[in-house]
């Protein structure tokens, strides 16, 4: 099932089931008095939060989400049936909003929930309106009409750590040693379309899709990139070795944070230089020694190096832990 992280849709709570005139049938006396019950309420509609990321993939082709009317009053003075609440699942981190209003709704927690509709009130039966002054009544109100409205549903993932970096730059490579996610990989670029995600140890480790100069303005995958990285704590900027210029690759998605904002430039940051299997040791080391002039925390790394691996992930497994006992 391909992966979808935002869907425009049009939702519509339960409108309010009709109030009724009816009238007791006894023995001996046709007309009793008033017996017509209230319309049911309307159901509302809830957005509520599960872990699983392909949750709105379901939704795709759905454009319209209706929750059950009320129903209409019965005899005798029973109420009609309220409508059933719709309750519609999206993943843990999505962001939801109201055209008609601008409201957004965050959920970020397993299991939350939010009224996003309320459902229309029922209309009163004609035993409502009785008196003593009014022992016949043929009065009677029509259930009250629902809340609707156009939505953006959007997927803004939460992890501990993203991998980031121009396409090609080992990230899923990283990921699979790392946490064995098993993400896609292959030697051409945007081999990642949608995150992957994997356990580090309790932690979450994202592999976002790929970045390309011009994604803050929308190229390529663009804000369907930037979005994901939004919420993570730490971002692992990887850089290949590959790269005849190490650090215009680096600055090219450093750019485009700036560029998109949201004080994603100013996210904790790891850089990895990725493939030192296939580059020399003296450009390695170079590499490395520039780019400790941009960040602090700079590793060489390859998947084919065991003792590379160990020394980042114990380094990432110690950061981790001092960030989330910071919080």
């Amino acid at each position: 099932m391909a992966f979808v992280d935002e869907i425009k849709v049009f939702m519509q709570a339960g409108r309010g089931g009709d109030g009724v005139v009816r009238w007791l049938h006894e023995k001996g006396k046709e007309f009793g008095g008033p017996a017509g019950g209230n319309g049911g309420k309307g159901g509302d509609v809830y957005a509520r939060a599960i872990r699983d990321l392909s949750i709105l993939a379901r939704y795709r082709h759905k454009t319209k989400f209706q929750a059950e009317n009320g129903e209409a009053g019965k005899k005798r003075v029973m109420h009609g049936k309220g409508g059933e609440d719709l309750i519609i699942d999206v993943p843990v981190g999505t962001v939801i909003t109201n055209f008609n209003t601008g409201k957004k709704h965050n959920l970020v927690k397993e299991e939350e929930t939010a009224l996003l509709l309320k459902g229309g009130n029922g209309g009163f039966g004609n035993d409502h309106f009785k008196s003593s002054t009014n022992v016949c009544p043929q009065e009677w109100t029509q259930g009250e009409k629902s809340e609707c409205a156009d939505f953006l549903i959007e997927l803004e993932l939460i992890a501990d750590a993203g991998f980031i970096g121009l396409p090609s730059a080992g990230k899923s490579s990283l990921l699979n040693t790392l946490t064995h996610a098993h993400a896609k990989i292959g030697a051409y670029s945007f081999t990642t379309l949608s995150p992957n995600l994997g356990d580090f140890y309790g932690f979450i480790l994202a592999d976002i899709p790929g970045l390309i100069e011009g994604a803050s303005s929308g190229k390529g995958l663009g804000f369907s990139f930037l979005r994901h990285i939004k919420r993570t704590k730490i971002v692992l900027h990887c850089v290949s070795l590959e790269n005849e210029d190490a650090q215009l690759a680096y600055r090219t998605v450093q750019e485009e944070f700036k560029k998109y904002g949201n004080d994603l430039a100013n996210k904790k940051e790891i850089i990895i230089l990725t493939k030192s299997d296939i580059a020399s040791a003296s450009v390695s080391e170079k590499t490395l020694q520039e780019m400790k002039k941009l960040r602090e925390d700079v590793f060489v790394v390859s998947i084919h190096n065991p003792d590379s691996i160990k020394q980042f992930r114990d380094f990432l497994i110690q950061t981790l832990r001092n960030i989330n006992t910071d919080i």
